[in-house]
């Protein structure tokens, strides 16, 4: 089993915020992929189903952003999970909006639901990165995060959920690379120059040299 992560803040107030995306991410793989119904469990919400051939667990933390790693442990330890079979879906300030990547391991980076999901089940865990932008000043950071999404942003939120929920089976299967292409290609999809060009048709057949044969010789040649 696998357990994947959405961070954010319970409640309507924060429900579009920046810092929730992560609650989106895994909203949207329930609802794309079949999963059953939310229930309250482990001080958060959680769902079960499968992508691809892994069974998943889904887990929304409840507990608010700076004690999301006491649901997670709770979940690792009901189901005898290691810290590797953890993906944390979660904003990113420092990669561009529409940015995503995916990391094995590492540090919180100021992160405060990373920083508590360290000190409960340390640093060895997965995560997406989903870019939020940045607002241009550090002290700005908590009303940014804290703040939901503008109109302009939807178009390439949307995408982004849509390709994380194309490439989560992938995710489940271990297989980063080609889960990240499926975000791609809902964020960037191929232009129709890039599609493959038609293969040209046969060349038409040369018209033939006109008769500059006189009437006298065409009936000469006929009888020959």
């Amino acid at each position: 089993m696998k357990l994947f992560v959405g961070l954010g803040n319970p409640g309507a107030k924060y429900a579009h915020n920046r810092h929730n995306i992560g609650f989106m991410a895994v909203d949207r793989i329930a609802e794309d992929h079949g999963f059953a119904p939310w229930r309250a469990k482990f001080q958060g919400e959680v769902t079960e189903g499968r992508l691809g051939h892994e069974k998943v667990l889904l887990l929304k933390p409840t507990t608010f952003m700076n004690l999301s790693g006491q649901s997670v442990q709770a979940a690792m330890s009901f189901y005898k999970l290691d810290s590797t079979d953890v993906t944390v879906f979660h904003d990113e300030i420092d990669l561009a909006p529409a940015k995503t990547r995916h990391k094995r391991g590492g540090g919180h980076a100021g992160h405060n639901g990373l920083r508590s999901i360290h000190q409960h089940i340390g640093p060895h865990y997965d995560r997406v990165r989903l870019g939020v932008g940045h607002p241009g000043h550090k002290d700005r950071v908590p009303a940014y995060v804290l703040g939901d999404f503008a109109k302009a942003d939807q178009d390439w939120l949307d995408d982004v959920l849509r390709g994380v929920s194309d490439g989560a089976p992938h995710l489940a299967e271990d297989d980063p690379a080609k889960f990240l292409n499926a975000v791609a290609l809902r964020v960037n999809p191929p232009r129709s120059s890039d599609k493959p060009k038609a293969k040209p048709g046969p060349e038409p057949k040369p018209e033939p040299a006109p008769d500059a044969r006189s009437p006298l010789q065409k009936l000469l040649d006929r009888f020959n």
